[in-house]
């Protein structure tokens, strides 16, 4: 602390807004403004550790006293972090900064003298201009005489305004003062004392309590305090110490009593609370908050959450558990671990349709018939099934049906149907995915004792969908896979079984839940990956893919009309005649479901939309500025007349145009096609461009997609009598290739591939069948009649009818036995433009599910044993048939 100061008769001015500095106060400020800047730069930096400022308080309210001139342009100092040798605290931004608008100034008429006690030097980037950070210590009082500007900032004419030290010494002996002292002496240490016992602070200000003089403790001690801007300038203008002290001693015993206060309102809520409410005392302070503004109506967040649970209409078992653990919850604090996950776990049981469920409307079957036709097109038998399933519900409401498990390619219609079969009994609908699900939990979740544990997904199904007897469909079922976690078609098991899904229990509910008023229906892809005991739970409907015939009324009745409004045209803009969807069908998409016909149409009706848009943006006129021409108005115009209006008779055709709307629409025609779906995929000939030489024959299979054609390849050349298969084949089909070459080599003689001396056709030579598409792959018994067809055509050195196709499983005495998927594989060689099939003699039953028209367009061969088969292959049929005897 410095005791005498020797002030300059000038001094530089730094104001500071409704802000003031004591002397003995320490502040850091950051100067940025440029008045502020070279104010720094020229009276500290430049003068060093002899450098000295004024710090003067600004403020706009006219009652304050000032001095000098009313400004029309202000000094600006910037925002600095204040604090004291007792106390530190951050201070508001100060400036004063009349650029723009005309602003009157009041300078106080005293200040304080500071002197830098850290100053530190900065560049911005990347506008590079100069900052300053500076330490201040106020020093001593002073007045100011003149203010005037030197620069850009201000400097004034001060005086020196504390007192001598002849009047300090004749002070400190009165003896009013000495007692005034002691009393503020005791007072601060006091409030040390509480301050020290609240915040565990206070050591180094008893320090300087016990070391500073009374006339420099005073301001020290009341600047650490929050004051107002008049109680700051009332301390400021106190020259005489006696005023000065008593004005702190007034300012330090009201803080310590407003801390007592404080002290006196937190002991009487703790004293109203009881030895077990102790805990919620933050819970009970934010109650009496509440009541003290008015705002109770607000429930209690428990409060609520139990009438909601009184409102779920649980049953007796599950309201006692639930009842319990709400007790439980009440217990706990909102801090503790379990707080919030119980909480989670209540308001699921509140939230669960225990009984709410949909009132079900009369059934009515042909609107239910209206429905189905006109949302899927085709799907007889399907139709009929689910007419039948919902005429059993009208007549017995009660009553458990079987699950529907609709097995099809994909987008032939199977979730569409579902929510169909929702529509027609007006319940929610609901869609769980299974696909991929390899967790037991994600059936029947998690046990609450894992952390971020859930319920499954049927459970939580039902709490989206608010209602108990929803209809649920269980897409893709046969994609659920097993590991270390469990079995998800296990745990199907119980939710598909009528007799025990009446309390499935769900591992985070940990209670029973009934499904009996779940209406499920199943939908996949093949059922090959369905374990037998989920399986049986079900009634399978198998959907077969569409013929083109079928796509091309599909897409002319609900995909153009759908695709169009998706994209905002209609018939005006863009018509897709039947003959270019004809074409779309037949050499862009070959699938049984219609999905990438879909897409198709989709991007002509965007390159449409381009066009429209193109011409929108070309059209001359604007779109709500309408041209009209008329002869009448023209006439009048030319004769100068005055024109009000124009009468137009009733019943005349005067249609404004649409700036929109095309001169004509854009019609769809194969020059469109190839330029915006690009060169056909597909075509008729692919068959018999590939069957051109001996040893290729033409197979039918079946995949999850629908029906494939499938090219069999064989090739004879120098070995060792092997046999090699490519084409990334199962172990079933390998065997096919076994059994197939061994019976051609046993009927070798009689089909004279080989003379009789020379019975082993491999001797010298290895044989290599391929699978074309090695890349998909390839399972199954079907291929065994095309493979001896392929080896009989090689040896025999014989080509292959291009127009045929075959499937069938054989035996090593030649018979050939039945195989699935009829169906699917005769509208695949429909798709493929084969004209010619071969089955087994055995699925003859399997034709009725074929349309008729399909079977209008081919030849269907049946074939018992091997022999016929070959028959039919081979043009003219087979001249070295024999008839063995077995």
């Amino acid at each position: 602390m410095v005791e005498s100061v020797e002030l300059p008769s000038r001094l530089g001015i730094l104001p500071f807004r409704n802000k003031v500095l004591l002397p003995g106060a320490i502040i850091r400020i950051r100067c940025t403004s440029s008045s502020s800047v070279k104010l720094v730069e020229q009276e500290l930096w430049q003068r060093e550790e002899k450098g000295l400022i004024g710090i003067l308080p600004v403020r706009d309210d006219a009652d304050a006293s000032a001095i000098g001139p009313v400004l029309s342009q202000g000094v600006g100092s910037d925002s600095g972090d204040r604090s004291s040798r007792v106390q530190s605290g951050t201070s508001d931004s100060q400036r004063v900064d009349g650029k723009n608008h005309q602003e009157v100034i009041q300078w106080h008429s005293r200040g304080v003298a500071a002197r830098a006690l850290q100053l530190s030097r900065g560049v911005e980037k990347p506008s590079g201009r100069v900052t300053y950070t500076v330490v201040l210590e106020g020093l001593c009082r002073f007045t100011v005489q003149e203010l005037s500007t030197r620069g850009t900032y201000y400097t004034a004419r001060i005086s020196h305004s504390e007192m001598t030290k002849e009047e300090m010494e004749q002070v400190e002996q009165d003896p009013e003062f000495v007692s005034l002292s002691r009393q503020f002496k005791a007072t601060a240490m006091e409030l040390i004392s509480v301050l020290e016992q609240k915040q565990k602070t206070g050591g180094r200000i008893k320090v300087l309590l016990e070391t500073v003089p009374v006339h420099k403790l005073a301001d020290i001690f009341v600047a650490s305090f929050e004051m107002s801007f008049e109680e700051q300038l009332s301390m400021l203008d106190s020259v005489d110490l006696r005023v000065r002290l008593s004005k702190a001693m007034e300012l330090v015993d009201r803080h310590l009593q407003s801390i007592r206060v404080a002290e006196k309102i937190t002991q009487k809520v703790e004293g109203q609370l009881s030895k077990s409410q102790k805990e919620f005392l933050l819970r009970q302070q934010m109650r009496a908050i509440k009541e003290e503004l008015g705002d109770d109506h607000d429930e209690d967040d428990l409060v609520a959450l139990e009438r909601k649970m009184q409102s779920a209409e649980m049953p007796a078992n599950i309201w006692k558990h639930a009842q319990r653990e709400l007790r439980s919850l009440k217990k706990m604090q909102p801090q503790q671990p379990g707080y919030n996950s119980l909480r989670v776990y209540l308001e699921l049981l509140a939230d669960l349709p225990w009984k709410k469920a949909t009132e079900e409307h009369e059934l009515d079957l042909k609107a239910a018939k209206e429905r189905l036709d006109s949302d899927h097109y085709g799907l007889v038998k399907v139709k009929q099934r689910i007419i039948e399933y919902l005429a059993v519900r009208k007549l017995k409401p009660d009553a458990r049906g079987p699950v529907l498990c609709f097995v099809g390619p994909p987008g032939v219609g199977k979730t569409s149907l579902a929510s169909s079969i929702a529509a027609a009994l007006g319940r929610k609908f609901v869609r769980i995915s299974l696909g991929g699900v390899k967790d037991e939990a994600d059936i029947r979740g998690h046990r609450r004792t894992y952390i971020g544990s859930m319920p499954g997904r049927l459970i939580d199904g039902l709490k989206r969908v608010a209602v108990c007897n929803p209809v649920m469909l269980l897409d893709e079922i046969d994609k659920t896979g097993s590991d270390v976690r469990g079995d998800p078609a296990s745990a199907l098991l119980e939710v598909l079984d009528p007799e025990q899904n009446k309390k499935f229990n769900d591992h985070y509910l940990n209670v029973p839940f009934d499904l009996s008023n779940v209406v499920f229906v199943a939908t996949a892809n093949r059922m090959q990956p369905i374990p037998p005991p989920l399986l049986d739970r079900m009634e399978v409907i198998e959907l077969p893919g569409y013929t083109p015939e079928e796509k091309l009324k599909i897409a002319m009745h609900h995909l153009i009309p759908r695709v169009l409004e998706q994209h905002g045209l209609s018939a005006e803009f863009l018509q897709i005649p039947e003959a270019m969807v004809k074409l779309v069908i037949q050499r862009y998409t070959r699938e049984a479901g219609v999905r990438n016909l879909e897409r198709n149409l989709a991007a002509l009706a965007r390159a449409a939309a381009v066009r429209v848009v193109e011409r929108d943006q070309t059209a001359p006129l604007n779109k709500d500025v309408h041209q009209v021409s008329s002869p009448l108005l023209e006439n009048r115009l030319s004769d100068g007349a005055e024109v009000d209006m124009e009468v137009i008779p009733i019943g005349a055709d005067h249609e404004m145009p649409n700036p929109l709307r095309m001169a004509s629409p854009l019609v769809v025609d194969e020059a469109m096609l190839e330029k915006v779906l690009g060169p056909p995929r597909f075509d008729d000939r692919e068959a018999a461009e590939r069957v051109i030489s001996p040893g290729i024959s033409v197979g039918l299979v079946w995949t999850a997609f629908g029906g494939e054609v499938q090219f069999v390849e064989a090739t004879a050349m120098s070995g060792k009598g092997e046999l090699h298969l490519t084409g990334q084949l199962g172990d079933v089909i390998k065997e096919s290739a076994q059994i197939a070459l061994t019976w051609v080599r046993a009927r070798a003689t009689d089909l004279k591939l080989a003379a009789a001396c020379e019975s082993n056709l491999l001797e010298g030579r290895d044989i290599h069948i391929h699978f074309p598409a090695g890349a998909v792959p390839k399972d199954g018994p079907s291929a065994g009649v095309t493979l001896v067809t392929a080896l009989v055509s090689l040896f025999g050195k014989k080509r292959v009818r291009a127009d045929t196709a075959m499937t069938g499983e054989m035996t090593l005495r030649g018979l050939v036995l039945p195989v699935g998927g009829i169906k699917d594989k005769i509208l695949a060689a429909h798709r493929y433009g084969i004209k010619r099939v071969i089955l087994p003699e055995r699925n003859l039953k399997d034709l009725a599910e074929v349309p008729s028209a399909v079977l209008a367009s081919l030849e269907i061969l049946l074939a018992k044993r091997m022999e016929d088969v070959l028959e039919q292959a081979f043009e003219g049929g087979c001249p070295w048939r024999l008839h063995p005897k077995l």
